[in-house]
């Protein structure tokens, strides 16, 4: 199974219409208009940068995890990979990438997962789906929490055991590597800059990340 297509991407970021710093922790939500660009980069390495992404259009038209493995046939997300939608839409296109990996099974940190595999003491630290309902909230657009999906991980590994079983294990991601995206329809991205602390993920010290955006035809 081929698991990284490193591809570097020939986009400039002084050129680019807009560019965003997110916090450790912090949720950002933005609109993609239909071939327009997005660049994640992890500034410092070994950030996991949890994200959703929905039909701009539909919001019940949403990211697949199942579908987009099915139709790639490949569990791990890289340069060429088509992310699908639950109702079959190409949403975006991966059309650069250098770190290789991306995790679309692990899931969001919640904090009764926290509880679950941490400590009980543990469910009141911040988690994704916390940022994720905070970012849709002020996003205003009649979302709720039903509307927290299946997400993708960036920069996340999350390698599976030969019985089936997931390991959160350290990051393959390095300072300044990125993932690079190319919207097929208009889509809204909603991210939650992972704040997990309890496993390796974030190499226990999550930091911020930079967002890009190109307009169509740069």
């Amino acid at each position: 199974m081929q698991t990284t297509n490193l591809k570097p991407s020939p986009l400039r970021p002084e050129a680019a219409l807009r560019s965003f710093v997110v916090e450790a922790g912090d949720p950002f939500v933005l609109e993609i208009a239909k071939e327009q660009v997005i660049r994640i980069v992890d500034l410092e390495g070994n950030q996991a940068v949890d994200t959703i992404f929905y039909n701009a259009r539909d919001y019940s038209d949403r990211y697949s995890a199942q579908d987009t493995i099915r139709e790639q046939t490949n569990i791990y997300l890289t340069t060429g990979t088509r992310l699908l939608s639950t109702a079959g839409n190409v949403l975006l296109t991966i059309v650069a990438d250098t770190c290789g990996r991306h995790d679309t099974l692990g899931g969001a940190c919640a904090t009764e997962s926290n509880m679950v595999r941490y400590d009980i003491g543990k469910r009141y630290m911040h988690a994704c789906r916390n940022s994720f309902l905070k970012g849709i909230q002020l996003w205003d657009h009649d979302m709720d929490k039903r509307d927290i999906t299946s997400n993708i991980n960036f920069f996340m590994n999350v390698p599976v055991t030969a019985d089936g079983g997931l390991t959160f294990e350290d990051g393959v991601s390095d300072a300044g590597k990125y993932v690079e995206l190319r919207a097929e329809m208009d889509v809204l991205m909603v991210i939650s800059n992972c704040p997990q602390l309890n496993n390796p993920c974030n190499g226990y010290n999550p930091t911020p990340i930079q967002i890009y955006l190109w307009d169509a035809n740069v």
